[in-house]
């Protein structure tokens, strides 16, 4: 009969609450598309219950032979998820931003496939080492675990803080000046293969070659519509992620990486205006088949984001 009927027998609200996801402003994302998270409910001593949904043909967080989430969608999540309590739990405006300074997560490959359907699931989040300052929280470590059908399949943890809009804009203003000859990330791009770096489109990657074997050139297309989904000033840390996945791939080819788990600190901004060189600093190989890469961000003679990764190869 279609919604006319239903709207003379009392209108929209009469309709079951159905699936929705969460607001997109509330996890810093400006595509709908984009979010991962569809519900959230409140438990004891700071711990809450979440729901979310994965779609099965992501256009960058599927693994590059299609069977697979990619691991850096946890990631992705986990982000999603802090930003998303402390908007709404944790009493954090909206105008506020964040600063990651580290995030950690181990997936569990046999538990991340593609099905018929999507993937839904839950996560648990624990909100641990808050600091509160008027009322709401001014930086925070969150314990979290993805459940899929009964069965973890990923849990990490996180640090953040939380800054107001006049102090961001007063760290932001006050940053090291670009030099005079200023770095053009646009014209600097010159991608590599992406078979190189497990990917399977050029627009996917973010790395251009240098002379060394172990040093790329960190240059995204910043027209990404899901790494830059928004806008912003600086290199966002899910395009770091994402440089340190492509790096340690590229290190080992020709065989590739699958980042099963990482441990990544952020240690200071990346700015758009100046050369941010990704290096591999050690390749470990470890039992079972996995490898361990360590990778570092340097911008300005400076770390800027270190992140060690292991996972079988691909």
């Amino acid at each position: 009969m279609g919604l006319h009927s239903t709207h003379d027998e009392g209108g929209l609200s009469t309709l079951p609450r159905l699936t929705t996801t969460v607001p997109k402003e509330y996890v810093h994302r400006a595509c709908v598309a984009e979010v991962f998270l569809t519900g959230c409910t409140g438990q004891e001593d700071q711990r809450f219950s979440l729901t979310g949904q994965w779609p099965r043909a992501h256009t960058l967080f599927n693994r590059s032979d299609g069977r697979g989430h990619d691991p850096l969608q946890v990631a992705e999540t986990f982000r999603q998820a802090g930003m998303f309590l402390a908007h709404a739990e944790l009493g954090v405006p909206l105008t506020h931003q964040f600063v990651m300074w580290n995030l950690s997560y181990t997936t569990y490959q046999q538990h991340l496939g593609i099905a018929l359907s999507p993937t839904d699931f839950e996560l648990d989040a624990r909100c641990a080492e808050i600091t509160w300052r008027r009322g709401m929280a001014a930086s925070l470590r969150l314990e979290l675990a993805i459940v899929r059908d009964g069965v973890l399949a990923a849990h990490g943890a996180g640090t953040f803080s939380t800054v107001p809009p006049a102090v961001y804009q007063r760290l932001r203003t006050n940053r090291k000046p670009a030099p005079d000859d200023a770095f053009d990330l646009t014209t600097s791009r010159v991608p590599l293969d992406p078979a190189v770096v497990g990917r399977t489109s050029p627009a996917d990657v973010v790395l251009t070659a240098t002379d060394s074997p172990t040093r790329w050139l960190l240059t995204p297309d910043l027209t990404h519509p899901i790494l830059f989904d928004h806008a912003g000033d600086h290199l966002p840390g899910m395009v770091l992620l994402e440089g340190g996945r492509q790096a340690a791939c590229a290190a080992l080819a020709p065989q590739g990486l699958i980042p099963s788990s990482a441990t990544t600190e952020f240690v200071r901004y990346a700015e758009l205006d100046r050369p941010c060189w990704m290096d591999v600093v050690r390749v470990s190989p470890e039992s079972g088949g996995m490898t361990t890469v360590q990778v570092a961000a340097h911008q300005d003679g400076e770390t800027v984001f270190t992140s060690t990764i292991t996972g079988p190869a691909c």
